[in-house]
């Protein structure tokens, strides 16, 4: 899944970058509304992190330059927790609103949740078969047994998952698994489906020659 911070403090920007890469998140990043804006109506994002006070555009703008045309989820994330900011932001188009300081957990969870929904799945746990996959976890079990997967592998299985009985294009599987300063060499992602069938069953994930995946 690959989201979009737009947040001015850098310090901040740099830590969330960082915490949700570690969660295996693309992560892409904007220092100013203008920035912001322009990546989120472009960059095709899962969800979208908002700072409500940013230079050039603030947080209301960006919003109001995404609404309707993008219908990306939108978290704000301010220092600013009035119930009427809050009220704002939800009637302005955003999807959540959580105030700062915040736990991480939380903020991972919510980002879980807005994904799930986006796509129309509101239980974490997706179930294929014998497989399922654990969004709020992470993780993968095959006939009740555990299955370990790279961090890469476990993205595009989560992605397929998400987006199940739909047509993944390899456009669509770059865009989403990878962010803007990311060299991986295409050809891997042959390799990572090729790997999850030989974890997960070989029919799985269904090749649709010259379309992309499914998971039917």
């Amino acid at each position: 899944m690959r989201l979009l911070v737009i947040e001015d403090d850098s310090a901040l920007r740099q830590s969330l970058a960082a915490t949700l890469r570690e969660e295996n998140y693309a992560v892409d990043t904007a220092a100013d509304g203008e920035e912001g804006a322009y990546k989120a109506r472009y960059g095709g994002y899962d969800a979208i992190l908002l700072d409500l006070m940013l230079p050039r555009l603030d947080g209301w703008q960006v919003l109001a330059r995404l609404r309707p045309e993008c219908r990306t989820p939108v978290l704000m994330l301010t220092a600013r927790d009035a119930v009427t900011d809050r009220v704002k932001g939800l009637n302005e188009g955003a999807d959540d609103y959580l105030t700062k300081p915040f736990d991480i957990d939380e903020l991972l969870a919510r980002i879980r949740a807005l994904i799930r929904r986006a796509a129309g799945r509101t239980h974490p746990v997706l179930a294929i078969g014998e497989v399922s996959v654990d969004t709020a976890l992470r993780r993968v079990m095959r006939d009740g047994v555990e299955i370990a997967l790279t961090a890469r592998e476990y993205a595009l299985l989560e992605y397929l998952a998400v987006h199940r009985s739909e047509i993944v294009t390899r456009t669509m599987l770059y865009e989403h698994l990878f962010d803007e300063d990311d060299s991986t060499l295409s050809n891997l992602l042959d390799v990572h489906v090729s790997n999850l069938r030989k974890k997960l069953g070989r029919d799985l994930i269904v090749t649709r020659r010259g379309h992309g995946y499914c998971i039917e």
